[in-house]
């Protein structure tokens, strides 16, 4: 999965493929690991639905074409990543507001 990647397909448990929508990537010196924030397209997509977000850390392929999830099982992880998401929406938000 290359940085930027505006969707991406993920495998469930049953082995059944799910197209998703990239929010956002980003990378965490401090856990020496990238993240990608997304959200699976056809799920929750009412208007007044709220989207699920989810979260994981990505190990990148050799050729940065595609690479293999990872849950996140640290509290303190969650915190930073649920912080860095609040920062991105927080911005978002404001250029909404500025157009």
């Amino acid at each position: 999965m290359e940085h930027g990647q505006e969707t991406m397909t993920i495998v469930d448990e049953n082995g059944e493929e799910h197209v998703c929508e990239v929010i956002f990537t980003f990378e965490s010196k401090e856990y020496a690991k990238s993240y990608v924030l997304y959200h699976v397209l056809g799920e929750d997509e009412g208007e007044d639905e709220e989207v699920e977000i989810h979260a994981s850390a990505f190990v990148p392929s050799e050729d940065n074409k595609d690479g293999e999830l990872m849950p996140i099982e640290d509290d303190e992880e969650w915190e930073m990543i649920e912080e860095m998401l609040n920062t991105f929406l927080a911005e978002e938000d404001e250029e909404d507001e500025e157009e």
